[in-house]
């Protein structure tokens, strides 16, 4: 029998790669649903004139689990009556006029869904289910005025993430775009609002120094964030890319010979990635647990890839010499490019080593230049691994690659 929910339940619940439905042992046929995006929701689940019924109740946390068992509770009691509470919320809500909560959920499917890539999509739904549905959910969307824009934004700034505001605006900004082009709403309530925060471009690069205090403190950390830095610093890739790293992502090529292949769907250009793996990075993989079988290289549970990256940055940080200038977890892709370049990679092989598509293969360049640069890539990858280690180490050590172990196919 399952088990009553509770709120710490609700609130720990991690996205997996399968959607999840998560039944309610105190209320029966309530289910949590947490979608692989990060989406969760309420609904319950009913059998109507002997069909099988799922009618949603709303998004979580803007109904939280108290008022979830309430609406479950009303909408079963209309169940026990004969009638099917999905059919008579269509109706009402189409008596009603259209609400916040209803033309995002549109805008979502219609718009976002079928015009950007996966990771895009999901980022601008959490945007939405963070930022704007807790507050706005069921605001009739024509009565949202341009000092509730300028008081949502002001309320995330407040809460400590500005950038996070810009985020923000720019999806709602897109929203009323879209629904003043399909005639739901007349005006726009953000035009004449500015982007909250201003964004300067970032060109701090770790000195050879700050990298080695970055990495020792690392392995202080130890697993998953400490190996997630150090994979960082050797492979000059996203945080989100090796955070999400998969076993099945890392293919060996010879039994000294590995690389880290990114699919199109999880890389920020929607071109796959392939990162030839250094013997220190390597190294760094061969030495970490699995667990439970999880499919994620860095994780705790087994079930999600690690993150909460904010907190165990300031974990690292304490670590650090106390006159280390401010630094981002970013600033290692630059770092290592800059590396790169140091001990003597050119700019053409940088740009591939980052996956880049633009500069030195943009315009007409990147029509005919197909050349993959896989064999420059992985001197290059060697070249600096060797030199992140004997900043490590102090020492100069053989350039041997570390065997991954059984070959992946």
């Amino acid at each position: 029998m399952a088990k009553a929910l509770t709120t710490r339940t609700v609130e720990s619940v991690k996205p997996t790669a399968e959607r999840r439905e998560i039944p309610d042992g105190l209320l029966r046929g309530l289910y949590f649903i947490v979608q692989p995006s990060g989406t969760k929701s309420w609904a319950v689940r009913y059998r109507h004139n002997g069909a099988p019924r799922k009618h949603t109740l709303g998004n979580y946390p803007a109904l939280d689990l108290a008022q979830a068992r309430e609406a479950g509770a009303k909408a079963l009691r209309v169940v026990a009556e004969g009638r099917d509470p999905g059919v008579e919320k269509q109706q009402a809500r189409s008596e009603l006029p259209d609400t916040v909560g209803a033309v995002v959920a549109e805008f979502i499917a219609a718009h976002v869904k079928r015009n950007n890539r996966p990771r895009t999509a999901e980022e601008t739904e959490r945007l939405f289910n963070l930022h704007v549905l807790p507050h706005w959910q069921n605001r009739p969307i024509k009565s949202i005025t341009r000092r509730d824009v300028h008081a949502l934004l002001d309320r995330v700034i407040a809460g400590g993430s500005p950038i996070a505001a810009n985020r923000t605006f720019s999806a709602i900004r897109k929203l009323f775009g879209w629904a003043l082009s399909r005639d739901i709403v007349e005006t726009m309530p953000t035009a004449g609002v500015t982007r909250p925060t201003e964004e300067k471009a970032r060109d701090r690069v770790l000195s050879d120094g700050e990298l080695k205090s970055v990495w020792r403190a690392a392995a202080k950390i130890g697993f998953p964030f400490g190996p997630l830095v150090q994979l960082l610093i050797l492979t000059a890739a996203r945080r989100d890319e090796i955070a999400g790293l998969r076993w099945s992502e890392i293919v060996e090529i010879l039994p000294d010979r590995a690389v880290i292949v990114l699919p199109a769907e999880r890389t920020k250009n929607g071109v796959q990635h392939e990162i030839p793996l250094s013997a220190p990075a390597i190294a760094t993989l061969k030495s970490l647990p699995r667990i439970n079988g999880s499919a994620f290289v860095l994780t705790t549970n087994g079930e999600a890839a690690s993150s909460d990256f904010g907190k165990k940055k300031r974990r690292l940080d304490a670590l650090l010499p106390s006159d280390t200038p401010n630094w981002t977890l970013h600033d290692i892709r630059r770092s290592a490019a800059t590396g790169m370049a140091k001990v003597g990679v050119s700019l053409p092989v940088i740009e591939k080593c980052l996956n880049h598509v633009g500069g030195s293969f943009g315009g007409i360049v990147g029509v005919y230049q197909k050349h993959e640069f896989a064999e420059e890539k992985r001197r290059a990858f060697d070249a600096w691994g060797r030199h992140v280690e004997e900043l490590v180490t102090g020492k100069t050590k053989p350039g041997n690659v570390v065997a991954l172990g059984k070959r992946r196919r």
